[in-house]
């Protein structure tokens, strides 16, 4: 059987790979994809999930969710990485195909349809989940578990010197989703910043005779160029694809079970991800973490996913 999941992502260009790999995926049942603001505006998050799935044309087609703009957001984005409009400066066309739904109201619609079966995979910042625990308490005993790709534990941040950008641009949410009832996994940068792709990447995709091949060919060149001009980098992490591949894989993964917490007051230390490593903890235990994986087989499975989804040509 395959494994009923929503992914809530702020569509950039890293979205868009980990998209690729798990629409495709016959391990993986993409009920909703749920658009949160983040690498971009709520408008344009919204827009580019939407288009990267028109693109792509996958076997089954996800609900969509509208994105929302959190309350206290960070004045800060990834268009320096993703360009203008998150996706390389593509400008894909609007595509609509169905009822314009807020994120967490199609998250409680799922999870009303599938009880007890649902993963939440959080790919951006945690504003739509939040929103679901906070409007619609009742939804979380139906979760079945939250994979979050965010925050750090001894890694540097990558929003600010301490905090990772996901928990950085909506602190709050970050802080509510670590502390609801729901079992909870976290993939932080201590992880997917270990787990780097070189131009070579490029070469492996499918070809532009295919629906995926010609979309991420449009696509990576550009935050190679991004990386290599503005953070001197010869290579880059594709952190949401590797929280796609925690999911299908979690044994790759080295997870320790951890005390976590998000700090939104602090000046210098908004979204920080704090966790009690004390030797006799007195926070409780509220989610697993990954802490260590195996770079080059979760690069495989990524690229693997990749070229499987290569296998629609395009009509």
């Amino acid at each position: 059987m395959s494994r009923k999941i929503i992914l809530d992502c702020d569509p950039g260009i890293a979205d868009a790979v980990a998209l690729t790999v798990a629409l495709f995926d016959p391990r993986l049942d993409v009920l909703a994809v749920t658009a949160t603001a983040g690498s971009v505006d709520a408008d344009q998050a919204t827009t580019n999930a939407m288009a990267i799935v028109h693109e792509l044309d996958p076997p089954r087609y996800p609900q969509f969710g509208r994105a929302i703009s959190p309350d206290d957001a960070a004045v800060i984005d990834d268009s320096d990485l993703n360009g203008p409009d998150g996706l390389g400066g593509c400008h894909f066309p609007n595509v609509s195909r169905q009822n314009n739904h807020t994120s967490d109201k199609v998250m409680a619609d799922c999870l009303r349809r599938f009880p007890g079966e649902i993963t939440i995979v959080c790919l951006g910042p945690m504003t739509n989940l939040a929103r679901l625990v906070r409007r619609d308490p009742t939804c979380v005993a139906l979760i079945d578990k939250v994979v979050i790709r965010g925050g750090a534990v001894a890694s540097p941040g990558d929003a600010t010197a301490i905090s990772e950008m996901n928990c950085f641009f909506d602190a709050a949410a970050a802080k509510s989703v670590f502390g609801s009832a729901t079992t909870k996994s976290l993939i932080p940068l201590d992880v997917t910043d270990q787990i780097t792709f070189g131009v070579d990447l490029i070469e492996k995709l499918p070809s532009t005779a295919t629906r995926a091949g010609k979309l991420l060919r449009r696509l990576l060149p550009y935050i190679f160029r991004a990386n290599h001009q503005r953070r001197g980098r010869e290579v880059i992490p594709l952190a949401d694809a590797v929280a796609v591949a925690a999911v299908l894989e979690a044994d790759l993964f080295t997870w320790d079970e951890m005390a976590g917490d998000v700090e939104v007051a602090g000046t210098l230390t908004r979204g920080m991800t704090v966790f009690d490593r004390r030797l006799r903890p007195e926070w409780n235990v509220n989610m697993e973490v990954a802490l260590q994986a195996s770079p080059t087989e979760v690069r495989d499975v990524i690229v693997r996913g990749l070229r499987y989804a290569g296998q629609k040509t395009m009509s």
